[in-house]
This record gives C-alpha cells, sequence and structure tokens, in this order.
C-alpha cells in the first residue's frame, strides 16, 4: 500500500490513479490495482438511487467505507465526508474519527480550508476538493471558464494547499486551469473531467463499467459494458426457470 507520503511524492513523478469503491467484492478486485480508492458520497446516486449526494448519511458512508477496507487491505482508502458532516471543527473531528475507525487512512472535504487545516492539525490526512463539488453545486456545469471564477477556484487550491492537504481532487475545470493549479500548488492534483495535465485521475466506478444508466459526460471513458451484460444474465436465467431448464439435474441434489 502506497502511504500519504509517497503520494504526494508522486506529484509530477507518476500519474496517480484514483476509482471508488462503495462494497466488498469491488474494492477486493480493485486492491492493488489503483493507487488510492475513494470511498465516494457518489454512492448516493450510483447506488442509493438519489438525484444528488446531499441526502447521504454519516451511516451510508460509515458502512461503505468498513466493506470497501475488508475488501482492500493493500490500498490508501480515502473517505468522502458527507455533506453536512464536516460544518464545524467538531462535527468534523468527530466524523473523520468515525471514518478511520471504520478502516479509511484519510478524509475527503469540499473546499473549507479552515476545517481541512484543522484536521490536519488532528493528525487526520486531507484530500480537498474543488472546482464542481456535488455537495453545494447539484447542476452539471464546467467550472472556472471565466476569469473572476478561475481565480476564486486558484485561491480555493492555494488555501487547500496550506492548509494540509495531502492532495486535491480537481472537477469539471478548464484544463488550462488545471494545469495551472498543478504548476502552482506543492501537493498532488487528481483530476476528474479537469483535463491531462493532473498529477492523477479519478473517475466513478460504476461509470467506467457502464453501471449507471445513460451518464455519459465528456470525460467519461467506459472501459467495460457491465451492466449490459448483467441484463442478459438476469433475462437468461429467468428464461431458464420459465422454461424448467434451471435447475438441471447437476444442480440437484440426490
Amino acid at each position: 500500500m502506497k502511504s500519504i507520503q509517497q503520494i504526494k511524492s508522486m506529484k509530477s513523478m507518476q500519474k496517480i490513479a484514483m476509482l471508488t469503491a462503495y462494497d466488498f467484492p469491488t474494492a477486493r478486485l480493485m486492491d492493488g490495482i489503483v493507487d488510492i480508492i475513494l470511498v465516494g458520497d457518489s454512492l448516493g446516486m450510483v447506488v442509493l438511487g438519489y438525484e444528488n449526494t446531499t441526502k447521504v448519511t454519516m451511516d451510508d458512508m460509515l458502512r461503505a467505507t468498513g466493506a470497501v477496507a475488508r475488501g482492500a487491505k493493500g490500498t490508501l482508502i480515502v473517505g468522502d465526508m458527507p455533506f453536512g458532516a464536516y460544518e464545524n471543527e467538531k462535527d468534523a473531528l468527530k466524523n473523520a474519527g468515525l471514518f478511520l475507525e471504520a478502516g479509511a487512512h484519510a478524509v475527503k472535504v469540499e473546499k473549507k480550508p479552515e476545517i481541512a487545516e484543522f484536521l490536519a492539525k488532528n493528525g487526520i490526512e486531507v484530500m480537498g476538493h474543488i472546482g464542481l463539488t456535488p455537495q453545494t453545486i447539484t447542476t452539471f456545469k464546467v467550472q472556472g471558464k471565466d476569469r473572476e471564477s478561475a481565480d476564486k477556484i486558484l485561491d480555493e487550491a492555494i488555501a487547500l494547499d496550506k492548509a494540509g492537504c495531502f492532495s486535491l481532487v480537481l472537477e469539471c475545470i478548464p484544463l488550462t486551469l488545471a494545469e495551472t493549479i498543478t504548476k502552482k500548488i506543492k501537493i498532488p492534483t487528481i483530476g476528474i473531467g479537469a483535463g491531462i495535465h493532473c498529477d492523477g485521475q479519478v473517475l466513478v466506478t460504476n461509470d467506467i463499467l457502464g453501471l449507471y444508466g445513460d451518464f455519459k459526460p465528456k470525460f467519461l471513458k467506459r472501459y467495460a459494458e457491465i451492466g449490459s451484460e448483467m441484463k442478459k444474465a438476469f433475462e437468461e436465467f429467468a428464461k431458464d426457470v420459465r422454461e424448467e431448464k434451471f435447475p438441471a439435474d447437476e444442480h440437484s441434489f440426490h
């Protein structure tokens, strides 16, 4: 398993690969392949069926984190702090501690450099997240396209770097802005819809496997169509049962 320090040392040296996981079997298959597993609050949409991530609870996240930790013993695990879990220092420290107890090695927060700094000073490793931040921006839209908003995002990146984050997710921003941020800050940047210049990349596993409907943003690359394969298996099973082809004799006890 790569340590936090090893992840930080990969900046400008080797690209960081990060994917999401929410369950034991996926984490077990992914273990040792990617550098970081993110237990993302995206589970609210791709697993629980919510319209956005704001309904995800700490219980949802801790259950998923525990499952992932049991499946991935050799990969750095980051737990995504859900909406409302870090509104103040007291709640942030308590909930971050619960993530660590569940098996995460670090937590992720959207913006809030003051909270990130407080957690870091209390010995908790923090991954930052700026750009399109799903807990506060629920409409899919590229961020930082004009000078004013780009400058604001750059300032947020610098603030989170100074706060003590060990890495920073850049979501849905122009690649030129991502390049500027990546060159400006000391910690690795991990992009999702932020172009090639980031120090690493992250995607939602359910998206790259074709498990989440028709969601196909420009930045997404499909690596498999597992959803259609699953549907085919379900149809074949139902057909076999109805035609009394399953169970056959080899599936029965004598």
